[in-house]
């Protein structure tokens, strides 16, 4: 079923997203996927390709799009070869960071930060996950306390993606007993240390993190929004990641079903294309039409995240659906590829490694349905 989320502005700019993921990203995948990291010039043609920042204001070098389709379009794209981690690191500032600093920041800290950013020349990142709190935000440990003209933080983060290259880190930590404030931390600030690389199942080109804060001096210019609404703040701001991890699930899905469909054509088994063996049509049925109507609502919440009006639970059922969607479809087919599913020269191979995370990271699927059901059961 063909997607109406699309006019001709976002197919013209379909042209060149598949101009450039064809020439600087899909040659480089397995390349990078041995190094453990992206190549940082990639960032830098993205930027002068107006590929970072689509809804940063022109003034600060960015798209100045608040039309998420754009977005959408990106994330097809690079679903198409496979790049999950690719969009994982284009999330982190467009999903992420950008908006935080667009919504939040001073005008000094947008002048600062966002026209490096969308120029591909710095890097960002967004710490909150930490040890022994990952879900569960409250129970950040990481602490900033105010001395004069500047606060002070200490603590550990994990599972930072892009923290290893981040020139600046949004920051969660505890600025009272029971309030969060977000801090803009310069990477280059003594008492800040990155920690190892730590080494994944799957995204393996993505570089995730440890982060570590030894009394970190941050001026108190570089409190971002209100000083103890910081998890207010988050809360706003979640929905957006979340349909982000949701929409790449649905065009992972839907690129491994192509994948699939092509290959069992051309895959033959006692004299016929297995193609044509009533399992495999009826597999194929089946997966095609829960991608379909999956399609159909996170095409409605794509427009509703347009207009504002995204609500966090319906997020939340976009994220939990559609990822698990996305693990199904991999999972049965890598089955229907048979022992070529299993290696990596089959772009579905790594397909499956890169989906597992996809229910766990922005809340896991039991998380998410605890918000679907809170609101169910609310008096």
């Amino acid at each position: 079923m063909r997607s109406h989320l699309f006019t001709e502005d976002h197919e013209l700019f379909r042209a060149t997203v598949r101009e450039f993921i064809t020439r600087e990203v899909a040659p480089h995948l397995e390349e990078w996927e041995r190094a453990g990291h992206i190549e940082p010039d990639l960032w830098r043609t993205a930027g002068e390709l107006g590929l970072l920042g689509l809804g940063v204001p022109e003034e600060y070098g960015g798209g100045g799009s608040d039309d998420y389709r754009f977005r959408c379009v990106l994330m097809e794209g690079l679903a198409r070869v496979g790049a999950a981690a690719v969009n994982v690191v284009f999330g982190g500032f467009d999903d992420l960071v950008g908006p935080y600093l667009v919504d939040l920041g001073t005008p000094q800290q947008k002048l600062q930060w966002l026209p490096g950013l969308c120029a591909g020349e710095l890097g960002a990142a967004i710490a909150m996950t930490e040890p022994g709190a990952g879900s569960d935000l409250r129970g950040i440990r990481t602490t900033a306390v105010r001395e004069a003209d500047h606060w002070v933080l200490n603590g550990s983060k994990t599972f930072i993606t892009g923290g290893a290259r981040a020139d600046v880190v949004v920051t969660v930590a505890r600025t009272a007993e029971q309030e969060f404030s977000l801090f803009l931390v310069d990477g280059k600030t003594p008492g800040f240390t990155r920690g190892r690389a730590l080494d994944k199942l799957g995204q393996r080109a993505e570089d995730v993190s440890e982060l570590f804060f030894e009394d970190v001096h941050v001026p108190a210019e570089n409190l971002l929004g209100t000083e103890g609404a910081g998890f207010g703040h988050l809360m706003e701001r979640l929905p957006k990641e979340r349909m982000s991890i949701a929409y790449y699930g649905l065009a992972a899905a839907e690129a491994a079903l192509d994948w699939t469909v092509a290959y069992t054509k051309e895959r033959r088994a006692f004299g016929k294309p297995i193609a044509q063996f009533q399992h495999t049509t009826f597999a194929l049925a089946e997966l095609a039409t829960e991608i379909d109507v999956t399609r159909a609502y996170l095409d409605r919440a794509v427009l509703a995240l347009n207009e504002g009006e995204l609500t966090a639970v319906d997020a939340a059922k976009a994220k939990w659906w559609a990822t698990e969607l996305q693990n199904r479809v991999v999972t049965r087919c890598l089955q229907l590829h048979g022992g070529y599913g299993y290696m990596r020269e089959y772009p579905i191979a790594r397909a499956f490694v890169d989906a597992r995370a996809t229910t766990i990271y922005g809340g896991t699927t039991e998380i998410m349905k605890s918000i679907v059901g809170r609101e169910l059961v609310r008096d």
